[in-house]
């Protein structure tokens, strides 16, 4: 886009928002200071103009409705189209997985080199990445008109044996789909870095499940893709059981039986997240062997990890017959 001087970027501004806009409208080319760039600004970068209207909120772990600063929605002053505005910002935490103690960190560079590589494949979010005056990585990221698989599941309320008989099944090639999606990053020397149940959305628009949200990175050497497999596994257990299911939802203590005289051990839990039942077969005696298995190949009775994500795709294959799967054409 042309450099547009203020008159034109306000006659825009009032074209797309069919309001006046009086007085001067700020425009940032450094991004440094995101918290200064709030509704009603104009960010130019790569190239472009984008009218910022507000910020993207957290909306998981008891964050609802909290600002996410960084990150801010957005219209690009020449087409109109709505986007998401990621700006570089740095923070880095410690995670544990069982004994082993995990670094991880955001790092921009890290998800505008992923959103390069994966421009031609349909199951990543898209995007463009520009270096601001400053020379901080900014993402300018397409809107999904859809929802995550997080909240598609809030909305099926059913019995569990109705939901995994009936939408279970429909929804398993889209998992399995997914997981190959990140078996080409883990081939192409990528992590996703953040997989959660809010980071897969379904696109409405093209029917396709896509992955978001790939700036953070982690350092485990034994594993280098261990913390992406731990992240599937937690998918697969979330879209299995319609939700999770911790100790406190039955009111056990261990090793007290739970309803049904089903009683839980420790090995039955999630390696991960300790309260987490990963041994769906024991509450749900119908979930397949060979599902349950996958599931805990991420508890605390797993004596081998998953190596690389290969073996889990071979495993998840093997769950289709028993799901009532055809085989693809």
């Amino acid at each position: 886009m042309e450099l547009l001087n203020q008159s034109q970027i306000r006659e825009r501004v009032e074209e797309l928002t069919e309001r006046s806009r009086p007085g001067k409208i700020r425009v940032f080319s450094d991004t440094s200071d995101f918290m200064d760039i709030s509704a009603g600004d104009v960010i130019h970068v790569g190239g472009g103009y984008y009218y910022i209207y507000g910020e993207e909120v957290e909306g998981r772990f008891g964050l609802d409705d909290q600002p996410k600063f960084w990150v801010k929605r957005a219209r690009d002053l020449e087409t109109g189209q709505r986007k998401i505005i990621k700006l570089a910002f740095f923070e880095s935490f410690t995670m544990n997985l069982g004994d082993v103690r995990v670094e991880c960190f955001r790092s921009p560079k890290k998800e505008a080199r992923i959103l390069r590589k994966t421009s031609d494949d349909e199951a990543f979010m898209k995007g463009i990445a520009a270096e601001d005056d400053a020379g901080n990585v900014v993402r300018i990221l397409d809107r999904i008109n859809g929802i995550s698989i997080y909240s598609y599941l809030q909305g099926h309320k059913s019995a569990h044996e109705k939901f995994f008989h009936e939408e279970f099944p429909r929804l398993f090639p889209s998992v399995l789909s997914s997981v190959r999606a990140v078996a080409r990053l883990h081939a192409a020397h990528e992590v996703h870095g953040d997989i959660r149940n809010d980071h897969l959305w379904l696109d409405r628009d093209s029917g396709d499940w896509r992955w978001i949200d790939f700036d953070y990175a982690y350092e485990w050497t034994e594993n280098p893709f261990g913390v992406d497999l731990y992240g599937l596994g937690n998918v697969l257990l979330f879209t299995a059981g319609n939700g999770f299911f911790n100790l406190k939802d039955f009111d056990a203590c261990l090793p007290s039986e739970v309803p049904g005289s089903v009683c839980l051990e420790p090995e039955d839990f999630s390696l991960f997240f300790a309260h987490r039942i990963m041994n769906l077969r024991k509450l749900f005696p119908y979930v397949p062997e060979s599902l349950n298995r996958v599931l805990m190949r991420f508890s605390h009775k797993v004596e081998v990890l998953y190596g690389d994500i290969g073996e889990l795709v071979a495993d998840l294959e093997e769950c289709r017959s028993d799901l009532g799967i055809r085989d693809e054409a």
